[in-house]
């Protein structure tokens, strides 16, 4: 998977190139544009990993590129989808529910499952 390119910003990141996300498991895009913020892995431990990226634009705005609405379930679902192409077997499930349970953001608003 190809990594985002981004600067450190206080304590976070901010992307510098656009970086697009296809899900498999949806057949949805998410589009990161250059500028966009994240904090890294909110609650954990920041690792090498475009999760947390995609998982922060779901939640900020609870849709996909194409204006689609995403349920926090789907959230965490693309985040665990991503960690498993990675090769974050164990947090591929940790963070999952970890997410679902405690996250969302704007993906929450539109339902739990």
């Amino acid at each position: 998977m190809e990594k985002i390119e981004y600067k450190v910003v206080g304590d976070g990141y901010e992307s510098t190139k656009e970086y697009l996300y296809w899900s498999p498991r949806y057949c949805k895009f998410i589009l990161i544009s250059p500028g966009f913020y994240s904090d890294g892995a909110t609650g954990a431990i920041d690792i090498d990993s475009v999760g947390f990226w995609i998982h922060d634009f779901i939640c900020r705005y609870g849709k996909w590129s194409d204006g689609t609405p995403i349920t926090n379930w789907q959230a965490s679902s693309v985040l665990s989808d991503v960690l498993e192409e990675e090769g974050f077997w164990f947090r591929k499930y940790t963070w999952r529910f970890a997410t679902w349970l405690f996250g969302g953001g704007a993906a929450r608003e539109n339902g739990m499952i």
